[in-house]
């Protein structure tokens, strides 16, 4: 970075000595001009003393007095055409000299800007790189309290979309920034040197520009603070519906999602357009300061002049010390963008350092998951004893969960906890697994506190297996290797086999590199648990906790895993959380739990011969006596393994892709090469009803455009008044002309103003109404859409959040800052024309060249935002994963391996980055250089017009004076083309998701609805695969008949079908061949939302929202009352433990329900069911979690 400054400062300098030049070489033309006119105007006066013999003197006098000097000019032509000769040499000669010297300049200045582009841009590159490695790190590390707390979705947001506002803040623009603040300082020096009086005058305006600035920066942070934090909210609900997305479906709460979603977008609207406000008073105030230079220096400048210091002090000198503090200021309103990009940075930054410095808080962080201390790695085994344990989570403090709790577990036994839904079972794993501190007590591990090991040491010696289990978006043998990072290629398949997992994994496509999709979405419940349980035995714990682990698998599987455990826990202290009482009854010890606390304990025989106990009657609910009939008849187990197989063997796998598919995918590509040319009509369409906004603003960039030349006109008149012989008369007319600045000014800032608070106001409801059809469109798609890795509800999140931001620049502010260029260059082009068409050509060629250069660059920047977004999607579905689900990241101790591959992807994009990074400095250096060669033509074209007496330096002065300001407005659009670039991309994928047509829409309104729906159910010859995974067939020549009323049972082994039957009945799928008929007529035929109406769906694995109770049971419908909720709820028996809890049915359930239990869930969404009074119920392992009273 110390080299990258060294290239600004010089970069600065060169900045600097061309403006000293360029008024140098003005002023050579002004001067030349003035001198001729005085040496003129004293010889006519000597030639009429002379001849005053020869007329009559009254005659003599009243000629002279009346005559103008370009008339005196031409009484003498013989002296005059001597002069003429001797200065045109002299002029030739200084402005050569200064010419060569830009050429040097130019040089330098390509070199030194190309290469603190290239160092700069690489280090920061690198530099947010750690700043987001470092806070993944920090929030990797949290406690689980601490995740409690806070939103983990705002969480990941502060990954993605505030790191974006920094790596644009610190980036390319203020490397601007920078160089211009560099030659501002140089600028006042300069200044000082040329002449320190005019200087001194100019610098109170130095304080005016310094502090609207702070000001400006200040209001803008505030301002991006608030818009973050406003969109915080829409992106949880983007990342809750998507993850969701099948419930979402399934309860029709798409309508509601979209109400939810465009309510929370509605005040982030407001703080672009205040955003663009501000900016554009402050461009205006700047502008207005710029105009109030060139005045101010003109008048100053005149009345410092005098007879005495005439040769001393000389207009080139005025031009100088003006032309480079106005030029300066200048920089400020083409620079206003990055002004703005570093501000929302300092916004974005502030949260973002917040995090990564809380990570050093050991209140609310795990630090030691990251040590390597052998020292602190003693052998963990013993007895694990809860001495007198009291405990409640801190987000609800009044509801306590334990409560004096003494238990037990035995080194090498099995102990068993059992009881109802929500008593604190789960909870005492929690606390062993540290992921809370009790509020009293101790736990203790051979009597020795649990607090004395190190975190990371314990839990790499406990294997978990959970009711839910948790899968990564990553292969199988990737979620089998999180148990044990070092694990080998025959452990893994050692495990997967003791969890009755090899079998099904070998008959997959990709075998053990299948991927297994968003929380293992492509995988059946009970392939998911024995994936999980695989996970859990290969690291071979010294501990192993059971919560339910064999809740979600059938009766076959059951059985045969229940066996592998029963063999894993041998030898092991093993703790086992069980409704299913079948699967605890050879535990060493069973604690019955009730309302926190042990209320029975024994072993199995010893409880059962409790009469009365809560034990025995949650046995006899469960008729054990008949399970345990099978439960050790090897003949039934052996048979259950051939089922396994048979199951597994039916699945026909097939090698062939669609040739269809590989047709339509390639229509696809052809028609967005071919729509890519209209990405900016089409955003302008979209701005439609915001047309009168966009004129206002589109006249302001005219009239902003049209001013330039007029500029040049008066900046013309204005020097050109210096050259009257006469003091009062000079100081006069340029008092005259200085005031015609200020009003110039004047005018500008209400342009500006205008300019920009238009279109704020347009961009604004451009990237609202963008957002809100994006989230529209994505619930359309069909639930296959979402199986595709790069559409995980990560990537989405990041997608509606950065690139509708994106789109909102180009049509924002910048699409001004681009029109009023654009603007500036038509008027500057017809103005220089009129002038001059020679130096027009000359100011022209250039804008042609970096036109094209542009072009080349925002092509090369698209390409390269395509990979990136690839790349970012990838890290954004591993940030997702590994925020919402930290209970397994710790559990699992897999801190470090996330953290390292969540570095490889950050580096992967700035790898990709240093690919593109060379071309594009050199671009940047072509941009900062080409305006000096121009001017350098300009200035040398113009002396040879000047010699052959085809111009005049009136007309020169004002074509430099253009030029100026239209070489430097298109080098802004080119240093904007990677913004544009971005831009461009980003509403290309939109346009992209707005023209795609979904296999089934899930927002059509269309299809037939039965008005009279028995409940008649058919399957006739259906074959299904899924589009993920063409290459397993699923359902082949299935046929299925149930009539209305009737109950029917789908069994047999996992992965066989029977989760798939339900998702096509809710058309998530449509059938490959066959059909599904609802009382004879087929599902495709009907209206979608009609459909899923019709069936109530509760899964084993229960989602529910970051809502209140009572909104999640009404979820998907309007206008229920409380009343019919409470009524739903009393039911499912949930009535009473709702009204316990201190809101009731206001209380938040949390992010998937995290809040509750499992049971407590389930019974939730079971309620949700019931109060839609559904004509279907289809129920997948809907009790799985539920104890046994529940249950019943």
């Amino acid at each position: 970075m110390c080299t990258a400054t060294f290239f600004i400062i010089i970069h600065g300098c060169c900045i600097l000595a061309n403006l000293f030049l360029y008024g140098r070489l003005t002023g050579l033309f002004a001067t030349e001009s003035y001198d001729n006119n005085c040496k003129d105007s004293n010889q006519n006066a000597t030639a009429s003393i002379h001849r005053k013999n020869a007329f009559l003197r009254g005659i003599e006098l009243q000629a002279f007095g009346n005559a103008q000097p370009h008339k005196l000019r031409n009484d003498s032509g013989i002296i005059a055409s001597s002069s003429l000769s001797r200065s045109q040499f002299v002029l030739r000669d200084n402005v050569m000299t200064l010419v060569y010297w830009l050429f040097v300049i130019g040089v330098v200045e390509f070199l030194a800007a190309s290469i603190d582009t290239f160092l700069w841009n690489w280090t920061i590159k690198k530099q947010t790189y750690r700043m987001s490695v470092s806070l993944f790190k920090s929030l990797a590390q949290r406690r689980i309290p601490y995740l409690d707390s806070h939103q983990a979705i705002q969480l990941n947001a502060k990954l993605f979309d505030n790191i974006a506002k920094i790596e644009k803040g610190i980036g390319f623009e203020f490397l601007i920034l920078i160089a211009t603040i560099t030659g501002i300082f140089g600028c006042l020096i300069t200044s000082f040197a040329v002449n320190w009086k005019l200087t001194m005058v100019m610098l109170f305006l130095i304080p005016l520009v310094i502090g609207s600035s702070l000001v400006f920066s200040k209001l803008t942070a505030n301002e991006t603070v608030y818009e973050l934090k406003t969109y915080a909210k829409a992106g949880q609900i983007v990342q809750e519906a998507f993850s969701s997305l099948r419930t979402v479906l399934s309860f029709n709460g798409a309508k509601f999602e979209q109400k939810r979603y465009d309510k929370e977008l509605a005040p982030t609207r407001w703080g672009g357009v205040r955003q663009g406000a501000l900016f554009g008073v402050f461009i205006g105030w700047i502008s207005l300061i710029t105009y109030i230079v060139y005045a101010t220096g003109f008048i100053f400048g005149v009345l410092l002049m005098t007879e005495k210091n005439r040769k001393t002090f000389t207009i080139s000198d005025i031009l100088i010390i003006v032309s480079i503090i106005s030029q300066c200021l200048g920089f400020f309103s083409f620079i206003g963008p990055f002004v703005q990009a570093f501000s929302e940075a300092r916004g974005a930054a502030a949260s973002v350092f917040r995090l990564i410095d809380e990570g050093k808080d050991e209140n609310i962080n795990e630090a030691e998951v990251w040590e390597d201390n052998t020292e602190l790695r003693c052998n963990i085994n013993g007895d694990i004893e809860f001495h007198n344990v009291n405990f409640h989570y801190p987000s609800r403090k009044d509801a306590p969960v334990l409560c004096n709790l003494s238990v037990i577990a035995r080194a090498g036994q099995t102990t068993a906890l059992v009881g109802s839904s929500g008593c604190g079972k789960s909870t005492c794993i929690s606390l062993f697994l540290r992921y809370y501190e009790p509020s009293s007590g101790e736990i203790t591990i051979d009597g020795k506190p649990i607090t004395d090991y190190n975190v990371q040491y314990l839990r790499e010696n406990i294997g978990v297996v959970s009711q839910e289990p948790v899968l990564f978006g990553m292969t199988i043998y990737e979620n089998i290797r999180f148990g044990k990072l070092n694990a080998t290629q025959d452990e893994i398949e050692e495990a997967a086999r003791e969890a009755n997992a090899h079998n099904f994994i070998m008959q997959l496509p990709d075998k053990y590199e299948t991927l297994v999709g968003e929380r293992g979405i492509q995988l059946s419940g009970g392939e998911k648990q024995r994936i999980a349980l695989a996970r859990a035995l290969v690291k071979k714990p010294t501990f192993l906790l059971l919560d339910e682990a064999t809740s979600a698998l059938d009766n076959n599987n059951e059985k045969i895993v229940q066996e592998a455990l029963d063999r894993a826990c041998k030898g092991r202290t093993t703790i086992v959380i069980a409704h299913r009482l079948t699967t605890i009854r050879n535990a060493d010890q069973i604690y019955v739990f009730d309302k926190g606390n042990v209320v029975e304990q024994g072993t199995h025989d010893t409880l059962m011969g409790n009469e009365g106990g809560k034990y025995q009657e949650l046995v006899k609910r469960q008729q054990m006596e008949k399970i345990d009939d099978d439960q050790d008849d090897p003949i039934k187990m052996q048979k259950a393994k051939e089922e396994e197989e048979e199951a597994i063997g039916m699945s026909e796998r097939s090698r062939l892709i669609s040739d269809t598919q590989a047709v339509v995918d390639g229509e696809k590509t052809s028609s967005k090469s071919f729509i890519q040319r209209f990405v900016l009509l089409r955003l302008l369409s979209m701005n439609g009803s915001e047309w009168k906004t966009i004129f206002i603003g589109c006249a302001a960039c005219l009239f902003s455009g049209a001013s330039q030349p007029l500029f040049s006109v008066f900046y013309a008149n204005v020097v050109g008044a210096f050259g009257y012989c006469s003091i009062r008369e000079r100081r006069s007319h340029v008092l005259n002309a200085s005031l015609v600045f200020l009003i110039f000014g004047g005018i500008l800032l209400v342009l500006n103003f205008l300019q920009y608070t238009a279109f704020a106001i347009a961009g604004s409801q451009l990237t609202q109404r963008i957002r809100s059809k994006a989230f529209g469109c994505l619930l359309r798609q069909e639930v296959a859409y979402f199986d595709r890795s790069e559409n995980t509800s990560g990537a989405i999140s990041v997608r509606l959040s950065s690139d509708a931001a994106a789109v909102q620049e180009m049509a924002g502010t910048r699409l001004g800052v681009i029109c009023q260029s654009l603007a500036l260059m038509l008027f500057g082009i017809a103005f220089g024309c009129y002038i001059n068409w020679q130096l027009t050509f000359i100011v022209v060629a250039p804008l042609i060249v970096m036109t094209f250069l542009t072009f080349g660059e925002v092509s090369l920047r698209v390409w390269q935002g395509k990979k990136n977004d690839k790349i970012m999607g990838r890290a954004s579905t591993l940030a997702v994963e590994v925020i919402h689900n930290m209970r397994t990241i710790k559990q699992l101790s897999v801190e470090k391996e996330v953290l390292r591959q969540y570095s490889d992807l950050i580096y992967e994009a700035v790898r990709l980055y240093r690919m593109t990074a060379i071309p594009v400095s050199i671009a940047g250096g072509i941009y900062w250089t080409i305006d000096v060669y121009t001017m350098a033509f300009v200035y040398w074209r113009a002396l040879v017009l000047v010699e052959d007496k085809q111009l005049t330096s009136h007309h020169i002065i004002m074509v430099v004076a253009y030029s100026m300001f239209a070489l430097q407005a298109i080098k802004l659009i080119g240093m904007l083309a990677y913004r544009i670039a971005g831009s461009v991309s980003a509403a290309q994928s939109f346009f992209n998701l707005f023209d795609r047509i979904p296999a089934i829409d899930n927002g059509s309104d269309e299809g037939q609805e039965l008005d009279d729906f028995h409940g008649d159910i058919k399957f006739d010859d259906v074959k299904f695969i899924y589009p993920t995974r063409p290459t397993s067939v699923v359902l082949k020549k299935f046929q299925l008949n149930i009539m209305p009323s009737q109950r029917v049972a789908l069994v047999g082994g996992s992965g066989c079908g029977k989760s798939t039957t339900i998702q096509l009945l809710q058309r998530f799928y449509d059938v490959k061949e066959g059909q599904i008929l609802l009382d004879g007529v087929d599902i495709r035929k009907l209206n979608i939302h009609w459909v899923r109406f019709q069936f109530g769906l509760v899964s084993q694995e229960p989602i529910l929202f970051d809502l209140t109770i009572a909104e999640n049971i009404a979820y998907g419908l309007e206008d229920v009352s409380m009343t019919d909720i409470i009524d739903a709820a009393k039911k499912a028996n949930i009535h009473q433990f709702i009204e316990q809890l201190s809101d009731g049915y206001k209380t938040k359930v949390g992010i998937k329900g995290s809040f509750l239990s499992g049971g407590e869930k389930q019974r939730i969404a079971i309620v949700r069911v019931l109060i839609r009074r559904p004509k279907a119920l289809l129920l997948d392992e809907a009790t799985s979690a539920m104890d046994s009273q529940m249950n019943k």
